[in-house]
């Protein structure tokens, strides 16, 4: 396992909760790289979790490059009709992605060059789960389980959820696995009050297409607008899962509030990304770019707080 000089600070990056607006997470890295700053420690919530766990194993490169390829009908293809309602989320196609783009099922948490933990939430009990051992996969997929989109995750005879509903940004974690300074990202800081906004223009031309696609993507509408666009008034009430996502946001946003007023970072970034969707993965670019961005604003900050640090002798 990785190990810092015995004299430098442990350092750790904290990637929270925020669905798409995740990807954002890929610049940040890129760009601390870029000033010399690389953490010790790894500790992610939800997609804060995918990426840090790609980041740790090694193919955040690979995980960048497929998700900047990424489209939108592309995206469609991981959402399936499942009349159990425990999800929309294709699984096997979700697990394959995990297994191309973050690491293989076989890996353990305590093979990768970092330190490296996720957080997940008990569904019964709503107490948080911490994942510092066993297989990365399983730790990735029990922190992003999001209610509606994943079905809760098995553990121990328990349920388990999302994350981001008990610790959305794991400041707590990276100090619990030993970090001294916590380098925190927030997601959801610019987001509340903003998610609801007039859809984009549907293109006429695809009315007539009555393919398996189409009727899928018809099926869907209701449940993801953030994905398809639909044509109603703007005054007409938010659709089901505009509702949802409002919700998340919110209780997100305060938990996130309480929770580092209690235990905050040394430094946070919170990239600006009130614009992109809960659902809309396929604006990969534009999270990455305002990732890097985002760094670039706090550079002086950040160079501050690195300058301030015990060197190695």
């Amino acid at each position: 396992m990785y190990a810092p000089p015995d004299n430098t600070p442990r350092i750790g990056l904290a990637l929270g909760s925020g669905s798409s607006r995740g990807w954002a997470h890929i610049g940040i890295i890129r760009e601390l790289a870029e000033i010399g700053l690389e953490p010790h420690i790894v500790c992610g919530c939800s997609i804060g979790a995918l990426v840090g766990a790609s980041y740790a194993a090694g193919n955040l490169e690979r995980l960048e490059d497929w998700v900047r390829a990424l489209t939108r009908r592309e995206l469609v293809r991981f959402f399936e009709l499942n009349f159990s309602f425990n999800g929309f989320v294709a699984a096997d196609r979700f697990r394959n992605f995990l297994h191309q783009y973050v690491c293989t099922e076989e890996v353990p948490i305590e093979s990768l060059s970092k330190p490296f933990a996720t957080v997940s939430t008990e569904l019964e009990t709503g107490r948080e789960i911490w994942f510092t051992q066993g297989p990365v996969l399983h730790a990735v997929i029990a922190s992003i389980a999001l209610p509606g989109l994943f079905p809760p995750v098995p553990y121990q005879g328990r349920w388990l959820v999302d994350g981001g509903l008990v610790n959305p940004v794991p400041v707590s974690l990276c100090h619990a696995l030993g970090a001294e300074v916590v380098i925190a990202v927030n997601l959801n800081g610019d987001i509340v009050g903003k998610h609801f906004r007039p859809p984009a223009p549907r293109n006429k031309s695809r009315d007539n297409q009555k393919n398996m696609l189409e009727v899928f993507i018809t099926t869907l509408r209701e449940y993801s607008p953030a994905l398809f666009s639909t044509d109603k008034n703007t005054h007409s009430p938010p659709s089901l899962f505009e509702a949802i996502a409002g919700a998340i946001n919110i209780t997100q946003d305060r938990i996130t509030r309480s929770r580092m007023a209690g235990d905050p970072p040394d430094a946070l970034l919170t990239p600006r990304l009130s614009h992109i969707g809960l659902l809309e993965f396929h604006r990969a670019g534009e999270a990455i770019d305002e990732g890097r961005a985002c760094v670039r604003r706090a550079r002086s900050a950040i160079e501050h707080l690195l300058s301030a640090l015990p060197r190695p002798s």
